[in-house]
């Protein structure tokens, strides 16, 4: 873990304020560059932000600081030295000091977050800001306005989100208690802390040695604030700030609902969603940086530093389903770097176009180089941030480990890979030949296998979280006598996207199991019918690729059901009517499943 201390430049200085607390600070980076300010949240220090800052200080000037009461600042005991009001004219004292002519880009996490929100609402403020990114930290006024309006005008909706968020807030009574807190900090929470965090939220490093102070007197902020705020909001709390929200998909206290109607209130909006839980700052820096970056580039590039047209996850809301599933992905997969085997035809290209669309940059892995290039090419169209094909035959392991570094040393660690490439095979058992098997199992199962290794265990070391999509089939919930190499091979991806969800978990990595029926793509066209003369594989290919293009269901489907199982961390997503059925017949009526099997398919 980076320390704000050990980057390049770094100066320590010290704020003082009007009415006697000292704000410690760190300024790094390249001096010459934009200000990105980092305001920390409960009950961190500006320390959290020093993985992130390591990645930002080559081109920006960082600047970071302990809010009053946390880390290196003064502590003062008054509950009222801790009100929003106060937070906002500390936050404009550190700017005279690091910016007194220029603005600044504000990036704040948690409690870092619901101060900056009072800082980018406040008028005299608010014009010294370029740009606002939001992490896990609402606005106290748009928390407060949102829930009375469900309650007075209740939907399922409104209810249903206000009811979770309420649950989600038991920290915040708790915190109320007076005297308790602080002896738990002090005593056994503040001592369990840090064990809480690698078992629950992944984190990365140790907290600060300061913490049972800092979060003895970070108590105050929810005192002084929270039943105030909720009382009596602010109705004009509203920016025209550009402001970037990151959601993350597991955080333990705040509810993704509840930023649904933020865009009332900052109409410049951008939403993206991270898979972590809450501190992401520590377990996500690699990804924050980036979109931290891509967002002051892109405010920058605007002369007036307002006003910037909003990336198109926030123009697509409201406008249909498809609309705002697209602006969902794109908040999901913007940035990401992916990695698609068998990208050329079928699902996987489909999955890499819809990928593109979400903003996703690409790895676009097949055995041949051409459909590759050619899926690249319309990626690069359809809007992905790099679309980079790689000619690879999965079930080659050498050739696979040199890919995987290729993909490390010029791209970085994946954040999703999809183990899509595979082969069809029909035939008895007895017509297989033992060549036949291990190609479908080399290509079905091990090209799998090289990808979860390879891909995961970098994703494992570097601590982040991630996700892995399989691509079964619902051939391995359908046991048949007619195609016993490929259910098998279908059946043992199933299987093993279950054990490696089990045993990811533990690194943040999501795994799903995307389970197809009849797609149509090209696969029917190269299967192999084991024990038929030349002529009757043709034949039956033929017959084969007819039937499944009048069952006409395409492959954009099942890439829409993969894209929606990352977001979602699905386990096992079945996809098409006959796998939803024959999923509940392997677990509810496996007699009917065992005589199906029995039955030939049609020649």
């Amino acid at each position: 873990m980076s320390t704000l201390h050990d980057l390049p430049g770094a100066r320590r200085f010290d704020v003082e304020t009007p009415d006697g607390v000292r704000l410690a600070a760190v300024e790094a980076g390249r001096a010459d560059g934009p200000t990105v300010v980092l305001v920390h949240g409960y009950p961190d220090t500006k320390e959290i932000w020093g993985d992130v800052a390591a990645r930002l200080a080559d081109r920006f000037r960082i600047v970071a600081y302990d809010v009053r009461g946390a880390g290196e600042s003064s502590r003062p005991d008054a509950t009222s030295a801790y009100v929003l009001q106060r937070l906002a004219d500390d936050f404009e004292d550190v700017l005279d000091a690091v910016a007194p002519e220029g603005t600044v880009h504000l990036v704040g996490h948690d409690w870092g977050s619901v101060q900056a929100w009072e800082f980018v609402t406040t008028p005299r403020i608010a014009g010294r800001i370029a740009s606002f990114t939001t992490i896990s930290g609402p606005s106290l006024d748009h928390l407060a306005l949102v829930t009375r309006e469900g309650l007075a005008k209740p939907t399922p909706k409104r209810l249903s989100r206000n009811l979770e968020q309420m649950f989600r807030s038991w920290y915040v009574y708790a915190l109320h208690v007076p005297v308790a807190p602080e002896l738990a900090w002090r005593g056994i929470l503040g001592k369990h802390w840090p064990a809480m965090m690698r078992r629950n939220e992944k984190t990365l490093g140790a907290p600060e040695p300061s913490l049972p102070e800092d979060a003895a007197f970070g108590a105050k902020l929810y005192r002084a604030n929270v039943r105030h705020r909720m009382a009596a909001p602010r109705r004009d709390a509203t920016t025209d700030i550009p402001v970037q929200l990151v959601v993350p998909d597991r955080d333990k206290f705040l509810a993704k609902r509840l930023y649904d109607e933020l865009d009332r209130f900052a109409p410049n909006l951008t939403r993206r969603q991270v898979s972590g839980g809450h501190w992401v700052p520590r377990t996500r820096p690699d990804l924050l940086a980036r979109w931290i970056a891509e967002f002051v580039d892109r405010v920058d590039g605007d002369p007036a530093g307002r006003g910037a047209a909003p990336l198109p996850a926030t123009v697509a809301v409201a406008k249909g389903r498809r609309a705002r599933r697209a602006a969902a992905y794109r908040s999901r997969f913007a940035g990401q770097l992916a990695v698609v085997t068998g990208a050329g035809s079928g699902i996987g290209r489909a999955t890499a176009l819809s990928l593109a669309e979400a903003g996703a940059r690409l790895v676009l892995v097949d055995r041949d180089a051409a459909t590759a290039g050619r899926t690249a090419d319309l990626c690069e169209v359809l809007g992905a941030a790099g679309a980079h094909p790689e000619a690879v035959d999965v079930s080659d392991a050498d050739a696979m480990a040199q890919l995987a570094e290729k993909v490390r040393a010029v791209h970085g660690v994946p954040d999703l890979v999809v183990n899509n490439a595979g082969i069809g095979i029909a035939g008895s058992f007895l017509d297989t030949t033992p060549e036949e098997w291990k190609r479908t199992l080399d290509v079905n199962l091990w090209g799998v296998i090289h990808g979860c290794r390879l891909f995961g265990a970098m994703m494992a070391e570097r601590g982040q979280g991630g996700h892995i999509v399989n691509t079964a089939s619902a051939a391995a919930f359908q046991p048949s006598k007619s195609l016993p190499a490929y259910s098998t091979s279908k059946a043992a991806v199933l299987m093993l996207s279950e054990c490696l969800r089990a045993e990811f978990a533990a690194y943040g990595i999501g795994v799903t199991a995307i389970c197809p029926g009849f797609v149509a793509t090209g696969i029917t066209g190269a299967t192999r019918f084991a024990g038929t003369s030349a002529e009757q594989e043709r034949s039956l290919r033929e017959k084969t690729t007819k039937a499944y293009q009048r069952r006409g269901y395409p492959p954009e489907k099942v890439a829409d059901a993969i894209l929606r199982a990352v977001a979602e961390n699905t386990a096992v997503q079945p996809v098409t009517p006959e796998a939803h059925a024959a999923r509940a017949a392997s677990r509810f009526t496996p007699r009917v499943l065992r005589a199906l099997a029995r039955v030939d398919l049609p020649k």
